[in-house]
């Protein structure tokens, strides 16, 4: 048996399939797991979620921004203004679809491995536990008669700094852009969400989330996606996999159950103009 982390799909699935056919998976034996933005930008989102969802146990996904935007999407409370979810948004399986996305976790932890799996990143403030419980209470909320409001509270930049006395929409507007948005913040915890562009091109009162942590408490490596800017990138307590598929970049997995960790990948074709995401 192989585990394979696969950075953001985001709708390509032809370069999924290549990607899989290069590792040679074997949906018996092998687990897959997807680091978030399984959908939107690229042509073939539905594709993307009727095969990950037919994986069953054998994928693990963790909600990223793209995924959530599509909620918003089907729930009209967000417009699909590039018609990249169209397809999505009108299958016959739509409903069966979005339950199954809405369900998936916004972390995910495997203790035997030493692995914890994130879309984009982590306040300073928060250690394991915080961590965890976090995810837990946004994760309780999509999966109950909640989940419509909110995704209608959920866009917005503030609350830009954590504290444990944050309730309600706030609270959990901030656990969402931290597991699904986050790039940069100070060293204080104040998120720059604004800032997406690689690591130098940023004002100076601002780093790498994972840069400005104080220690390591996820006890383990952290996998992550969501900055096709920062790419593929490597330093000791993550593995940043977002290489870039639906800008002309590469997809990429990384078996997480060899040692050292091996990586794969396939040159994909840009679906968007090359900027930022």
């Amino acid at each position: 048996m192989s585990i394979y982390a696969i950075g953001d799909v985001q709708g390509c699935f032809t370069a999924l399939e290549q990607l899989l056919k290069k590792i040679q998976f074997d949906p018996v034996k092998d687990k897959l797991w997807f680091v978030g933005d399984l959908v939107n930008r690229g042509p073939d989102s539905l594709q993307v979620l009727r095969f990950v969802k037919k994986l069953g146990d054998r994928a693990i996904t963790v909600l990223g921004n793209h995924d959530l935007h599509l909620l918003a999407i089907a729930e009209g409370l967000r417009q699909d203004k590039a018609h990249d979810l169209h397809d999505t948004l009108t299958a016959p399986d739509r409903d069966e679809l979005l339950h199954w996305l809405r369900h998936r976790p916004l972390l995910h932890h495997d203790a035997t491995l030493g692995y914890t799996m994130i879309h984009a990143g982590l306040p300073p403030q928060w250690n394991f536990t915080t961590a965890m419980h976090c995810a837990r209470e946004l994760e309780e909320v999509l999966r109950s008669e909640r989940y419509h409001q909110f995704l209608g509270h959920m866009y917005g930049n503030e609350p830009t700094i954590w504290a444990d006395s944050l309730r309600d929409w706030d609270r959990l507007r901030f656990i969402c852009n931290c597991f699904t948005r986050l790039r940069y913040c100070t060293t204080a915890g104040e998120l720059a969400l604004k800032q997406k562009g690689a690591p130098g091109s940023q004002p100076v009162q601002y780093q790498p989330w994972y840069a400005v942590r104080q220690s390591d408490p996820l006890e383990g490596t952290i996998l992550f996606g969501h900055w096709s800017t920062l790419g593929i990138y490597t330093r000791q307590g993550i593995h940043a996999l977002d290489s870039g598929c639906v800008w002309g970049g590469t997809l990429s997995a990384l078996q997480i159950d060899s040692t050292p960790p091996q990586l794969h990948y396939v040159d994909c074709i840009a679906q968007k103009p090359i900027l930022a995401e």
